[in-house]
C-alpha cells in the first residue's frame, strides 16, 4: 500500500471536528501528505439575509457568507499545524456537508477523508443520516472515520 498523498477532512467547528483534524494532520505529518481542511456552509438568502444584515449593520460580514466557515477554517488550520502538518490548505464549500465533503475530495484529488464520529451511534443519526455513515457510503475513496466522541 502506498502511503497517502492528499488527505482531506472536514470541519464544522465543533470540538469533535478539531479532533478529526488534528487526527488528519497527524496522519498528513507522517506520511508527508498535503491536508486539506474543508468547511461547508449554507449561505443566507432573501429575507433571512435582509435581517441580519439590517439588524448588524457593519458587523453583519461576521455572519453572512463563507466568514463563519472561514473563522472556523482559520482555527483548524492552526490546531493541525500543531499536530506536525505542514502543506495545509483550506476550503469553506458552499452546500450541505456530505455532497460538500465528496465533491471537495473528488476536485482536490484526495485518496483519504477523514471524518469524526459524531452522529454515527446517535438515534437521529440512525433515521435521519449521519456525516459520517453518509459519506462513507457515497465518497468512492478510502474513508477514515475517527473517534471523537
Amino acid at each position: 500500500m502506498t502511503a497517502y498523498r492528499t488527505l482531506l477532512v472536514g470541519t464544522d467547528g465543533s470540538e469533535s471536528s478539531f479532533a478529526a483534524v488534528e487526527a488528519a494532520a497527524r496522519l498528513a505529518a507522517v506520511c508527508g501528505a498535503e491536508l486539506v481542511i474543508t468547511c461547508a456552509y449554507a449561505p443566507m438568502r432573501g429575507e433571512e439575509l435582509a435581517v441580519t444584515q439590517d439588524q448588524l449593520g457593519a458587523d453583519a460580514y461576521q455572519v453572512v457568507g463563507s466568514a463563519p466557515a472561514e473563522d472556523t477554517l482559520l482555527t483548524a488550520r492552526d490546531r493541525a499545524r500543531l499536530q506536525g502538518a505542514v502543506e495545509v490548505r483550506t476550503v469553506a464549500v458552499e452546500g450541505e456537508p456530505v455532497p460538500a465533503l465528496v465533491r471537495t475530495a473528488r476536485k482536490c484529488s484526495a485518496d483519504l477523508l477523514v471524518v469524526g464520529n459524531r452522529g454515527l451511534r446517535s438515534l437521529a443519526g440512525r433515521i435521519l443520516g449521519s456525516v459520517p455513515a453518509d459519506v462513507a457510503r457515497k465518497a468512492g475513496l478510502d474513508v477514515l472515520i475517527v473517534h471523537t466522541t
